[in-house]
């Protein structure tokens, strides 16, 4: 049994897998033909911090697979707060068949797989956000080929989202250029997972347009992530120059993408001439969180499919 908790979790070897499986399963979403692999099996998603595309693309994706959901909220599951995770986790994964969680503390999904009977998918913590990174390297292979050999540049907070590129980097054999203002920059030992950083897969810039330099692939997050609210006017002066613009998108290469995971504030980390404009894939970006998720959830309950 596999849980995905964090991006390391998996090999390359099984994210070549995930891909190919995610472009056969959206092939056939888009031709409206069936693909019901998990009838008779039953995801739980719980929800400690409210999602709009984590809940569509798991729920929707679950259904279209045949098999059923059940929703939890913060409300209904109390997870940690009414009993104990790991009773929880006991209780959750003998009624159902895979876990999806959505949470703050990485060490809440952690306790929680530790006694799950079931494989559990990280949906979104402080620490890290999987599910985020596969379907923005999924967009970018089914936009420009193989990521392998490539530079993205991550503008902005260094967030889950940036701690996340930085392991995808070092496991699939590109590079991630990351700047942030001072004070806000990732926590190295939280991105490195198994593969460590070198600076073959990672530098840090304190300049974001020379971050951007002959990148193939621009991405950014909001400024202030759900749980940092109070920080909300210090962050828009510390970042204020960290917004995604034309000049920044013109110092990559002519062909390089933009990657937004959503939602986005125009104006703050990005200009809407950039994320409204060609070079962005944000639409792509965000439906394809729901077809690498069925290729996911497929994987960790059937393994691989011939």
């Amino acid at each position: 049994m596999k849980h995905y908790l964090q991006f390391t979790d998996l090999t390359a070897d099984e994210y070549a897998y995930l891909f190919e499986r995610a472009a056969i399963i959206k092939k056939k979403f888009k031709s409206y033909e069936k693909h019901h692999p998990l009838v008779d099996r039953t995801l739980a998603m719980i929800f400690e911090k409210a999602s709009t595309r984590t809940r569509v693309s798991f729920e929707a994706g679950m259904y279209q697979l045949g098999g059923s959901v059940v929703h939890l909220t913060t409300g209904d599951s109390q997870l940690g707060r009414a009993e104990p995770i790991e009773d929880s986790a006991k209780v959750i994964s003998r009624m159902t068949d895979l876990v999806m969680i959505r949470t703050y503390e990485q060490t809440k999904i952690e306790r929680f797989a530790a006694h799950s009977r079931v494989p559990v998918i990280n949906g979104l913590t402080n620490e890290y956000h999987p599910c985020q990174i596969l379907a923005d390297i999924f967009t970018y292979i089914e936009h420009r080929g193989s990521i392998a050999g490539k530079t993205v540049a991550w503008v902005g907070d260094g967030n889950n989202m940036a701690n996340t590129w930085v392991q995808a980097a070092a496991l699939l054999g590109f590079k991630v250029n990351v700047s942030t203002p001072r004070g806000y920059e990732i926590d190295e030992k939280l991105a490195s997972g198994a593969h460590g950083i070198s600076a073959s897969n990672y530098q840090f810039y304190s300049n974001p347009l020379d971050a951007c330099k002959d990148a193939d692939l621009v991405t950014t997050d909001v400024w202030t992530s759900m749980g940092y609210e109070a920080e909300n006017e210090a962050r828009k002066k510390a970042f204020a120059d960290w917004c995604v613009d034309a000049e920044m998108m013109a110092a990559a290469k002519p062909d390089a993408l933009f990657m937004h995971c959503l939602p986005a504030h125009r104006g703050e980390e990005v200009e809407a001439d950039v994320i409204d404009g060609p070079q962005s894939v944000v639409w792509d970006e965000a439906e394809n969180r729901m077809h690498v998720q069925k290729a996911l959830m497929e994987y960790l309950l059937l393994g691989r499919v011939a």
